[in-house]
This record gives structure tokens, C-alpha cells and sequence, in this order.
């Protein structure tokens, strides 16, 4: 009695063409945030200071609940997080807990963006 032993055959393509696949999506992904990373941050930080400058006016100017100044933002602001420094009458904005952009309100010039820090 005789056994052959068992050939790889083609068992191991698709195996090799999933991984082929994945290795290039890969690379597609990287090479996309590459491309936008810049812009994307740029938009991102601009979100975050137009979030604390709205936030800071509504609050202190307008003396409007920090909670309500939300409903002045732009539609997609959504991963921009408020808080308020009450003795410091500054607000701050972050954008998806990664960029943050402070405003604070100075009696007879209103609310103004804390200086940029890269």
C-alpha cells in the first residue's frame, strides 16, 4: 500500500493573493493620509479655533450656558469638545481630543484666540 504525499497545489493562492491584496491597501491607506495629512490638520485646528471663539462670545458676551453654544456651531462640528476657564473667562475647543484652540474674553475687546502654538 502506497501514499502519495499530499501536494500544496494552489491551496496556498488565495492565501497569497489575500495578503498581495491587504499589503496594497495598505500602502493606498498610507499614501492617502500622507497626501491629506496636512490639510486635514490645517482644517482641523481651524475648527477648533472658530469652536472656541464662537463658544467663548456665546458664553461671555451673550452669557449664554457653555452647553447651548453647541447649537452655534456649523453642521459637522461634532468632534469639537468645549470647556470653560471661569476665572480665566477663557474657552477652550478640541478637536477630537488632538488639536485644541483657546479663546479669552478681555472687557472692551470681547473674545480673542489665545496665541497659536504649533
Amino acid at each position: 500500500m502506497s501514499t502519495s504525499p499530499v501536494s500544496s497545489g494552489s491551496g496556498g493562492q488565495p492565501r497569497r493573493h489575500l495578503r498581495r491584496l491587504l499589503a496594497l491597501a495598505l500602502l493606498l491607506a498610507l499614501a492617502l493620509l500622507a497626501a491629506y495629512a496636512r490639510p486635514l490638520l490645517a482644517t482641523a485646528r481651524l475648527g477648533a479655533a472658530y469652536g472656541a471663539r464662537v463658544a467663548c462670545s456665546c458664553h461671555y458676551v451673550a452669557g449664554r450656558p457653555l452647553g447651548d453654544c453647541r447649537e452655534d456651531f456649523e453642521p459637522g462640528m461634532g468632534l469639537v469638545t468645549l470647556s470653560a476657564d471661569e476665572a480665566a473667562r477663557r474657552v477652550t475647543a478640541r478637536f477630537a481630543l488632538v488639536l485644541r484652540q483657546s479663546a479669552t474674553y478681555r472687557e472692551g475687546w470681547g473674545c480673542q484666540l489665545d496665541r497659536w502654538t504649533d
